[in-house]
């Protein structure tokens, strides 16, 4: 073949290939399809995984006022979260009742729902473990005891109710603030702890504060035994 013919020929050739459409390269992905899901997907989604620091206490007694503080929390975590659903779901309703009178009816109904489903068993709630559900009801609602049940009721009530928690010193007035009281922080490592391990049904709070920053703190903070009476 004279070299005429074969430059012609690969000109040729080059003609005809930019004449044909590109084509993108086949490639194979890998297809999962998750149990009780009837959708390919080529990429699974992950939950976060949150890495905990190991629990160090310095004494026994330490470590009992903290397994003493997770048991209490586990056994009012579920009204604070339950208070948290109702309000929500008391606040969307009252929104869409533009007559007072039926807003004072249903707010009477919701009453009367509360004090027979849960009065009985709140009144058999110690001391400690009242004072750590006022404490969550604000973690959850972002308002304290005393603010929902004057917003709820009268003030005249929320006196009452103020007045008698205070026979068994207690106030419902009392917040949850893990930035500047220690066992507030236990109690969020123990609830995120519970959340993580699905031990309890995560409810994010309503309030403000970052994680790392408390553990931080109050690894450079954290008060000596002496200094806190366990409550």
């Amino acid at each position: 073949m004279t070299l005429a013919r074969v430059t012609l020929f690969l000109t040729f050739i080059n003609f005809v290939q930019a004449q044909l459409p590109h084509l993108d390269p086949i490639t194979v992905e890998d297809y999962f399809v998750i149990e009780g899901d009837s959708v390919m997907r080529s990429e699974i989604e992950l939950k976060e995984v949150i890495v905990f620091q190991p629990l160090n206490f310095s004494s026994y007694d330490e470590a009992k006022r903290y397994i003493l503080l997770r048991q209490r929390t586990f056994r009012v975590y579920q009204y604070a979260k339950l208070a948290a659903d109702r309000l929500n779901i008391l606040t969307d309703r009252l929104n869409k009742i533009k007559s007072k009178r039926k807003k004072r009816k249903y707010l009477r109904l919701i009453e009367d729902f509360i004090y027979n489903e849960f009065e009985l068993e709140l009144k058999k709630l110690s001391r400690s473990q009242g004072k750590i559900l006022i404490k969550l009801i604000h973690r959850q609602t972002g308002n304290t005891t005393h603010e929902l049940v004057k917003e709820l009721r009268n003030g005249w009530r929320a006196l009452i109710y103020q007045t008698t928690a205070s026979l068994f010193k207690l106030s419902l007035k009392e917040t949850y603030n893990p930035k500047e009281i220690y066992e507030d922080y236990l109690i969020e490592d123990i609830l995120q702890r519970a959340f993580s391990n699905e031990r309890l049904e995560r409810q994010d709070t309503a309030l403000d504060y970052d994680l790392d920053a408390l553990y931080i703190y109050w690894k450079k903070n954290k008060p000596k035994p002496r200094d806190k009476k366990p409550s």
